[in-house]
This record gives C-alpha cells, sequence and structure tokens, in this order.
C-alpha cells in the first residue's frame, strides 16, 4: 500500500486508499476517540499559534490531538504513520521532518468550508493525511470530503466518503478541500506530516 500511495503523489499529488488499516485498529481508535474525558474534545480554530481564533462559519468540528505518549490504538497510529514517514522519504526525498495528528468529531450538521492546509511559502506542512473511522456509513449521512483543482477552484477531483479505514493522503499546499455537512456523528483523525525549517531566530516546530 505505501507503493500505491506513493505512486499516486508522484502522478497526482493525492492518494485513497481503502481498507489502510486492520478493521479491529479502526475500531480501538474510534472507542479511544468515543473515550475522552468531556472537555478534551475542544472546538477547533483557524490559524496558528498566537493567531488561532474560532470561527464556526468555517468550521464547527472539535478536536484533540494525540501525543507521543498516548498509549493503545493511538499508539499503533503514531506507529503506521512513522512508517509512512520513512517510506515517503526513502522513495520520493520528501524530507519529511516530524507529524502531528488529532482526533476530529463533527456532529450532526458540523462542516468545515473550503480551505488549504498549507498556504504556499509560508508554512511547512508538506503533506495531509486524514483517516476515516466510522465502520458504517452510507452516501445518506453526508460528511463527504471533496477535493479541488488548484489550478480550477470549481473542479472536483474527488469526492470521498468517510467510511472506516480509508486513508487520504495528499500535498497539503496543492488541494483545497472541504467537509461537507455530516447528517450524523462523524469520527476521524486528521494529520500533517512536516519539514524543518529550524533557523537562528526561531525552532520548528512552532507552538
Amino acid at each position: 500500500m505505501f507503493d500505491l500511495i506513493a505512486s499516486d503523489l508522484r502522478l497526482k499529488g493525492y492518494s485513497v486508499q481503502k481498507d489502510a488499516l486492520p478493521v479491529q485498529l479502526i475500531s480501538d481508535l474510534l472507542n479511544a476517540l468515543k473515550a475522552k474525558p468531556p472537555g478534551v474534545l475542544k472546538k477547533a480554530g483557524i490559524g496558528r499559534a498566537h493567531g488561532q481564533q474560532s470561527n464556526a462559519e468555517i468550521r464547527r468540528d472539535e478536536i484533540a490531538w494525540i501525543e507521543r505518549t498516548d498509549e493503545g490504538a493511538a499508539e499503533q497510529w503514531l506507529e503506521f504513520s512513522a512508517q509512512l514517514q520513512q517510506y515517503l522519504n526513502r522513495t520520493l526525498m520528501l524530507g519529511l521532518f516530524s507529524f502531528e495528528s488529532h482526533f476530529a468529531h463533527y456532529a450532526a450538521g458540523a462542516f468545515y468550508k473550503t480551505h488549504v492546509d498549507a498556504f504556499r511559502g509560508q508554512a511547512n506542512r508538506v503533506l495531509s493525511v486524514v483517516l476515516y473511522l466510522n465502520l458504517e456509513w452510507g452516501p445518506a449521512d453526508g460528511g463527504e470530503m471533496v477535493l479541488y483543482s488548484d489550478q480550477n477552484p470549481q473542479q472536483i477531483l474527488e469526492t470521498i466518503q468517510p467510511l472506516g479505514g480509508t486513508l487520504v493522503v495528499f500535498l497539503s499546499e496543492d488541494f483545497p478541500h472541504e467537509v461537507l455537512p455530516a447528517k450524523r456523528d462523524r469520527y476521524s483523525i486528521a494529520g500533517w506530516y512536516r519539514v524543518n525549517t529550524s533557523s537562528t531566530q526561531h525552532i520548528d516546530p512552532p507552538a
């Protein structure tokens, strides 16, 4: 599968892989998300660091960051992500330096309007990753992720149903995308591989 992802990234800049991880791991990740104590999941913001703010007109999901110290299913997810990072660095010479990810919950009616994960030359997110956790999901449930062409923002490249086990990987700067309103609780993991932009003025990654 890693070879398929690398080939897709080389040819078109994104890859969609169904049944990417074992069903048991997807179930365990979903249970870990649902078991979060009240208050751990926070309203997601837009922007980074001190410039981050909440805007319900743009996105209405809630998130909880996955930490390196997490155990169980989250630890297995981080190990999978590290293996993918190593393979893509070796195959595509991407220079991926670190990885960050969070659980995401979209309640019924929640959405995330069209955006890009990194602006050209202004961020160090290189590769975006999304893993879906709902083991049962149909067209009537909504919540699809729509990938658009960077050259023609009106052109839909792919509409991806958030069915558990589906893994989406794409170049962070190159693909505007959105999450359509969900009709019921929608669970996923979103992550980003980054390059190191440390200098004498700052240490990467930023807070």
